[in-house]
């Protein structure tokens, strides 16, 4: 045994991506199913495999989430240096419409992660470009009827109870951030003029990078077949994200219909700004759990899918535990990061519990949120978010909220409430997944979306 011990031991330190025929790493299945090491060796050297791959995934991913977030941040922290009015404005500009359309496009492009995951499990690299270009087809087509609803933002918010003053200067926000739209639809596919900044880089990357050669084959007219079945998996994954970014941007335009809108608005922007932040760290491990699952789903390595799912799970949990550490520390402090006023900091001193309460099931709910991404599970769990998000948490919410006057707080309340029981229902649910019967379902899928067209510009 001693010398199977010492085999898998040189293996690991082995590197993580070695030139060969697959970028796929076999070795973690290999240590997973291997009889002849102990449990808790097998476990011990699956989760430093594990963990390399997965900070390897992550932070990237991480850096650019908080980059991007950091000018939803900047704009809050300019807005607020103006005045109350305008930190309020840009609240609803950033937290309402912003965040839908990001839900809508992060959701109508996530369809990516499913196939182009398991595609490069599966060693089928030509169609990672196809599906790139089908996800920008099918995101440009969903921006159009989005740009209405900016153009009429003013009615819709007055619509919504919002009162005139506050739609009428976040509707001069909302407008600025039309373009964003369309740039939104180029970007996600691939992940104002800093957002084609972003984008430009991107398309010059895949262009020219060595990693992407066998990735990118050229423009194709695969990329306009099949769209309705790619919409269709599309649109669950909107449905999924849009209800979970919604959710939370909800709480901010129920407090704008409390006694006090202007102060509620204020202090939930700046919450709402500091999770956002945290939010982008499990952001970061919700891509490494989707890229982990599908590529071992599409490799046909299930035990790998399983155990990839708890190290990130466990390791997001842990940040996350230390992320509501530091709030509570700071809750008297970090809002003059954003305001001076005396009034605004003591509100977000005393919603920081509830913030720190919502940082920590972020810490889970994503990561799960990613698997499922992984595995295809979208609409599963679209009809769980409408279930806990909308017939438990906010009717809760509300209640608290009005009924009880309790304010910001109860209706934040409710909203915790909601967000545990999804966690609890995806826990259970990842829990008792037969990962064989996933792999099956990956390699049929692939099967059946395999490009066999020749490509529209020859490269």
């Amino acid at each position: 045994m001693g010398s199977e011990v010492v085999t898998a031991v040189e293996n690991l330190q082995q590197p993580l991506l070695e030139p060969s025929k697959s970028d796929v790493d076999f070795r973690m299945e290999s240590v997973l199913t291997d009889p002849h090491l102990p449990y808790y060796r097998r476990v011990y050297l699956a989760a430093l495999i594990e963990i390399k791959f997965l900070f390897h995934l992550a932070a990237p991913a991480l850096f650019v989430y908080v980059i991007n977030n950091g000018m939803s941040m900047l704009t809050r922290i300019f807005a607020g240096r103006m005045g109350s009015m305008q930190l309020a404005a840009a609240s609803l500009g950033n937290s309402g419409f912003n965040m839908f359309t990001f839900g809508l496009m992060l959701g109508m492009g996530s369809a990516v992660e499913t196939l182009c995951g398991q595609a490069h499990g599966a060693q089928r690299y030509d169609m990672l470009g196809v599906y790139l270009q089908r996800s920008t087809v099918v995101l440009l087509l969903t921006g159009l009827p989005v740009t209405l609803l900016f153009i009429f933002s003013t009615p819709l918010l007055t619509l919504l109870g919002e009162p005139a003053d506050v739609a009428s200067t976040a509707s001069i926000f909302i407008y600025g951030m039309i373009p964003m739209i369309f740039a939104y639809a180029v970007n996600f596919p691939i992940q104002n003029l800093s957002w084609w900044i972003i984008v430009i880089a991107q398309i010059m990357y895949i262009k020219m990078s060595p990693r992407c050669r066998r990735t990118w084959a050229g423009f194709s007219w695969k990329a306009f077949d099949g769209l309705w079945d790619f919409f269709r998996l599309s649109a669950a994954s909107a449905v999924m994200l849009c209800l979970e970014a919604w959710y939370s941007q909800i709480l901010v335009l129920l407090a704008g219909l409390l006694k006090n809108p202007e102060l509620a608005l204020d202090a939930l922007a700046i919450c709402m700004a500091i999770s956002a932040i945290s939010f982008m760290v499990s952001v970061g491990f919700n891509a490494a759990a989707s890229v982990r699952v599908s590529n071992e789903l599409g490799a046909g390595h299930p035990r790998s899918a399983a155990f990839a799912t708890v190290v990130t799970t466990g390791v997001s949990f842990i940040l996350s535990l230390l992320e509501a550490v530091v709030i509570l520390s700071w809750r008297q402090v970090i809002s003059y990061v954003f305001t001076d006023s005396p009034a605004v900091a003591e509100a977000v001193a005393e919603l920081s519990p509830y913030l720190a309460i919502t940082i920590v099931l972020n810490g889970v709910q994503p990561v799960l949120s990613g698997v499922a991404v992984g595995c295809g599970w979208q609409a599963f769990v679209a009809y769980v978010n409408i279930g806990c998000y909308y017939f438990v948490g906010i009717p809760i919410g509300y209640v608290l909220g009005f009924t009880y006057d309790m304010g910001a707080k109860g209706i934040w309340t409710g909203m915790i409430g909601g967000t545990l029981m999804q966690t609890i229902i995806l826990l259970i649910v990842t829990i008792r997944t037969d990962w064989d019967k996933e792999v099956e379902t990956a390699s049929r899928r692939l099967d059946k979306w395999e490009d066999t067209q020749a490509p529209l510009l020859k490269q």
